[in-house]
């Protein structure tokens, strides 16, 4: 079993340091992710610039490779042919907050196992559930071991085509965790205001700004299962069509 475990918080993350240690009791890890912080970057692939990949080495001494591409970029660069070995499974992570509701279409944690599975390759991204009141360090161990679990029943079981596991999990200790739910997508609550300032030349610019983002806790969704102190696992399709719509729109007239 080979993974390859990528992020979206750059390759010297303590996210990623986590899930790799986790991942190695699972079989070969090769470690492809971005020199930087690339946080809500969304699906990129990079088509108009060059793109580097040069070795680097995790805190425990893991062997690595970092690029100045984007999450998605690490895993293409993978799948194309900078990793000679056969890729079995991407996980992406850890993501030191939720990827809940509409995150997932900002998310380059999400994007990355995306990635993957546009290439036949079954994904997981995983991300922590960290409260935005939370101060000091951040424990990854509960995220990385239910990584664990979610990858050695996806190595057993499979995935569908074109799908991917999202899995959201409380910062909370193994032992205050109630269990694993399967759920829907939830409604993720965004504050954003506009910041609008001038620069020393006078001219203006602009920052996305406001609260920390809320959410929805409906039971059966991912942010519902993560208010109730249970990891949320969320299956993703790559395939957007409204289906519904999609036939409902067969009856407007189409006739010029």
């Amino acid at each position: 079993m080979h993974i390859l475990v990528t992020n979206d918080d750059g390759v010297d993350a303590p996210g990623l340091l986590s899930l790799v240690q986790e991942m190695k009791k699972l079989g070969k890890v090769t470690v492809l992710a971005p020199d930087r912080n690339w946080s809500a970057s969304g699906h990129v692939k990079t088509m108009h610039r060059p793109l580097r990949v040069e070795k680097h080495i995790l805190a425990d001494g893991t062997p690595a490779l970092a690029s100045n591409g984007a999450p998605s970029d690490c895993v293409a660069l993978a799948v194309l042919g900078i990793v000679d070995e056969q890729i079995d499974l991407v996980v992406s992570g850890i993501n030191p907050y939720a990827n809940i509701g509409h995150d997932i279409t900002y998310s380059g944690t999400v994007t990355a196992a995306m990635e993957a599975a546009i290439s036949g390759i079954p994904a997981i991204a995983v991300s922590l559930h960290t409260l935005a009141d939370h101060t000091g360090k951040k424990d990854y161990a509960a995220a990385a071991i239910y990584a664990k679990i979610v990858a050695s029943l996806v190595i057993e079981k499979g995935l569908p085509p074109q799908t991917l596991l999202s899995v959201n999990v409380p910062s909370l200790p193994m032992n205050e965790i109630k269990g694993v739910q399967i759920t829907r997508q939830g409604l993720r609550v965004y504050l954003d205001e506009l910041v609008s300032r001038v620069d020393p030349h006078g001219k203006p610019y602009y920052w996305i700004g406001g609260e920390f983002p809320s959410y929805d806790p409906v039971e059966g969704t991912d942010s519902g299962a993560l208010d109730r102190a249970y990891v949320s696992v969320t299956p993703i399709q790559l395939d957007l069509t409204d289906y519904k719509l999609l036939e409902d729109i067969k009856e407007w007239n189409w006739k010029n």
